[in-house]
């Protein structure tokens, strides 16, 4: 019997309580990891309140687990014991379906949730399928590497996809998706303008990677870049004028949504038509990829901007996000006491 401890909700908008489970066997095909330190995403919170009607109680959050290999099934393949590693949205999939052997592992429709009928990363272990534990590249930091592995690939992936470095791309919302969107779009070798709410920030989104900074909440800034963009990224969740973003770009362009947002998107057809663009979103990305954009970054230099809380203070750090206070993205560093089962340190 092997227990793991954790945070854990039982119900939406409940606080997370000390929480302890059964894991039962290791799988053949599956990795147990030590947590070290885990990533506190805005998706987390959205399956606490159960916003998309998916969520499963109790539940414990946490997609962008760090640690390191403690025990492996006698199937796993590729890893070793004590390896540094990562866990991000998804822990497994099946692994024989089209979308799997094409490489688009993450858009299986049997992938297995981190979160979703599936225990996370807030706790002191987390299991995953070998496929989706990614090794860690050695010049990234354990504490601040988390964030890449769903916030990270979340915007790496559609850049990969679609942009060329010659190209203009805009990022909409420079927060905790935005701010990596910025590093890594300019690392491409891309002209990148920011879109920002809060564009007295300008100073700092430059030392992120835009060259220009516009106001997202003024339309005369908008229809400033009316034509000029071949991409644009957005990484809100809230609604937003559609019709006057989709003019800020040239013809053959693409507007690609990373966030949740929620409501129904009016979007005008003659826009489309006229200038045969594009409209589009994505997910997270394969394991491939994953493993792609993580030495990207090592390669660049590109790191999260996070704010650090010792797991024991999950609810403080939950609330520091939901009040919209995270810059950018909140790390909770394990702190579990193992000698007293369902505690931790202080």
């Amino acid at each position: 019997m092997t227990k793991i401890l954790g945070f854990a909700a039982h119900a939406p908008g409940q606080k997370l309580e000390p929480f302890t489970y059964d894991a039962g066997p290791l799988a053949p095909e599956e990795v147990e990891i030590a947590v070290e330190h885990c990533g506190l995403c805005h998706s987390d919170l959205s399956i606490l309140n159960n916003d998309w009607g998916i969520t499963q109680y109790p539940v414990i959050p946490g997609h962008e687990a760090i640690g390191r290999i403690v025990a492996m099934g006698e199937q796993a393949k590729g890893l070793q014991i004590g390896q540094r590693v990562g866990v991000g949205w998804n822990a497994g999939s099946c692994m024989h379906c089209h979308e799997c052997m094409s490489g688009d592992h993450n858009l299986c429709t049997r992938a297995t949730a981190t979160i979703i009928g599936h225990y996370g990363g807030f706790a002191d272990k987390v299991r995953a399928h070998w496929a989706w534990t990614i090794p860690i590249p050695e010049t990234l930091e354990s504490s601040s590497a988390g964030p890449l592995l769903c916030g990270g690939i979340t915007v790496f992936a559609p850049l990969a996809a679609y942009v060329k470095p010659t190209d203009h791309v805009g990022v909409v919302g420079i927060g905790g998706l935005g701010h990596l969107a910025l590093q890594f779009a300019h690392a491409w070798g891309c002209e990148v303008t920011a879109f920002s709410s809060n564009p007295s920030k300008a100073e700092e989104m430059r030392t992120l990677g835009a060259h220009r900074v516009l106001s997202s909440r003024k339309s005369g800034e908008i229809r400033s870049a009316a034509r000029s963009l071949d991409f644009l990224l957005v990484t809100v969740n809230v609604p937003l004028d559609w019709a006057l973003l989709l003019q800020t770009l040239k013809p053959k362009g693409r507007m690609h949504l990373v966030g949740a947002v929620l409501e129904p998107l009016p979007i005008p057809a003659f826009e489309l038509l006229s200038g045969q663009k594009n409209v589009s979103g994505s997910p997270t990305g394969g394991p491939a990829m994953m493993a792609d954009m993580l030495d990207f970054a090592a390669r660049h230099g590109i790191q999260p901007q996070v704010e650090r809380f010792p797991m024991s203070r999950v609810n403080e750090a939950v609330a520091h996000l939901a009040a919209g206070k995270a810059r950018y993205r909140i790390v909770l560093d394990a702190n579990f006491n193992r000698e007293h089962p369902g505690s931790a340190n202080a």
